[in-house]
């Protein structure tokens, strides 16, 4: 069993700076790539910000140059730092991890159960 939790949601004020983290933990051989998807009040769910396992990343056209996605492989833990927040990135934000499960080595996708990050203008 694997799990993927999350933290560092919350409530602020347009301009400002939020820190997400997701942890995966469990039978956990290693974590392929791991990345943060959004879902806003009536849109789909949509990508933000994805990184490899050698540490490549790729960010939507809307928040290049505002988000660094980064992971730390010894704690199997993604981060988002998010900047310059606008009201528009208001969603329930998302992780996701490829697995590869330590007993039986196959590939696995989770989700984490999402934070909250609600931008005021």
């Amino acid at each position: 069993q694997v799990q993927l939790v999350e933290s560092g949601g919350g409530l602020l004020q347009a301009g400002g700076s939020l820190r997400l983290s997701c942890a995966a933990s469990g039978s956990i051989f290693s974590v392929n790539d791991m990345g943060w998807y959004r879902q806003a009040p009536g849109k789909q769910r949509e990508l933000v910000a994805v990184i490899t396992s050698g540490g490549s990343t790729d960010y939507a056209d809307s928040v290049k140059g505002r988000v660094t996605i980064s992971r730390d492989r010894t704690k199997n833990t993604v981060y988002l730092q998010m900047n310059s927040l606008k009201p528009e990135d208001t969603a329930v934000y998302y992780c996701n991890a490829g697995i590869i499960l330590r007993y039986t080595g196959n590939v696995v996708r989770y989700w984490g159960q999402g934070t909250q990050v609600t931008v005021s203008s």
